[in-house]
């Protein structure tokens, strides 16, 4: 039988000698292989499945929108603007990626973003409550506590934390007027979003956050910053704040990397859980006219419970636990990924951002050879901390030395001014 199938495939396989068994499973791995690298591709490059970003569909998009308004399906505190007072207009198409759909408007004279993670309101799972109410399976109206309780089970799935009803108050409203039916479904659509949970709980503890500015049915609206992008020469558009590079420019990249650290020691400390960012890169942040920066894009930024859950998978090895930018280990005893993040917000920014500023000696002439060259090594030391130190996780040290020199050049660039 194996000869007979040998012959019909063609003759012995030349390897074993025996039929196409060979072939086959050779076959088999190159096509595991294309698979694998695909998915590889698709983790580190989502875009690459992005729809275009198109005006046409982005007005159909916010048309839609205001039809599902003055059919009385949805509220919102900007839907009046954006439907029916002309105060927010449309302008452009950021991006959509992923079903997320980022589009830029103005609002009385302001440039925000809309954005929403699906395209269309009746995308999102209903309330059950709603539903329930609705089918006549229970009476008029639903009891405030049985909704804190399913909010609490919804914050509780999308970020991993256990808040009390007293923190629910970016979230839920707490009164229903007129129309509380369509304020419950709108709100439930936006709760849905991780990053409109997110933005909401941090409103007024962070600025370096954007606030959620309103929302009409499912879209939510921030304000805009300029985004960050590896085609700057110092990753971020700094405008007149250095426009011919040299000092200003030095003093600019100097401030900015400060509100880093700034930002960095404020994600690790300033919240009752760490806040892990996974997806560390120019675009997802922004820099205010004070080079304050802010994150703009918190997609895929977790509290360390949800972190946790995240990292703790089956693996085979150390790759297997990279989840994106976080990583852990895995433990080959019993194949599971730990739950704690070995590296840090910091070693990533050092990574992705400091070491395009500061990896050579020679990008900032306007600051001294010998302060370059320990801004040089720092980098290096945060970055790579297992290849100098034995660790995975760069040292808290690493952090304040990073502080102390920048701010001595911030110094020697005041006095060079002088």
């Amino acid at each position: 039988m194996a000869r007979a199938a040998g012959a019909r495939g063609g003759g012995r396989c030349a390897r074993c000698g025996r039929c196409g068994r060979c072939a086959l499973l050779a076959f088999a791995a190159w096509t595991a292989g294309w698979v694998l690298a695909a998915a590889l591709l698709l983790r580190a490059h989502p875009g690459v499945l992005s729809e275009r970003c198109t005006d046409e569909k982005s007005r159909r998009i916010l048309a839609a929108l205001c039809q599902d308004y003055q059919g009385g399906w949805l509220v919102g505190d900007l839907c009046e603007d954006l439907c029916v007072a002309g105060e927010l207009l449309y302008q452009r198409c950021l991006y959509y990626e992923r079903g997320k759909k980022v589009l830029q408007a103005r609002w009385r004279g302001r440039p925000v973003v809309l954005k929403s993670k699906r395209e269309a309101f009746s995308s999102f799972p209903p309330l059950g409550l709603l539903q329930e109410q609705e089918a006549g399976q229970r009476g008029p109206g639903i009891p405030e506590a049985e909704l804190l309780l399913v909010l609490a089970g919804e914050v509780k799935n999308t970020l991993g934390l256990e808040l009390p009803n007293s923190s629910m108050g970016p979230l839920w409203p707490g009164h229903w007027g007129p129309g509380w039916r369509q304020q419950l479904a709108s709100a439930w659509s936006l709760l849905q979003q991780e990053e409109y949970v997110h933005l909401s709980l941090l409103q007024g503890l962070s600025h370096h956050v954007l606030p959620v500015l309103g929302s009409c049915g499912h879209f939510y609206a921030v304000e805009y910053l300029a985004a960050g992008s590896p085609q700057h020469s110092a990753l971020f558009p700094l405008g007149r704040a250095a426009p011919w590079g040299g000092r200003a420019q030095a003093r600019a990249i100097s401030h900015i990397a400060l509100s880093f650290l700034d930002m960095v020691s404020h994600f690790d400390r300033d919240f009752s859980h760490r806040l892990h960012l996974c997806d560390v890169k120019p675009e997802n942040f922004a820099i205010r006219s004070d080079f304050t920066v802010v994150a703009i894009d918190v997609d895929m930024a977790f509290f360390e419970p949800k972190m946790k859950e995240i990292l703790e998978q089956n693996c085979t090895g150390d790759e297997d636990c990279n989840f994106f930018d976080c990583f852990s280990r895995c433990d080959l005893r019993v194949n599971r990924c730990g739950a704690q993040r070995v590296n840090s917000n910091l070693q990533v920014i050092c990574d992705k951002i400091f070491r395009h500023w500061f990896s050579s000696t020679l990008k900032s002439p306007a600051v001294s050879f010998q302060l370059r060259l320990q801004l040089q090594q720092a980098v290096r030391e945060c970055t790579d901390p297992e290849g100098s130190a034995g660790r995975w996780r760069a040292a808290p040290s690493v952090f304040w030395k990073l502080r102390r020199l920048l701010q001595a050049a911030l110094k020697e660039l005041q006095e060079a001014e002088k």
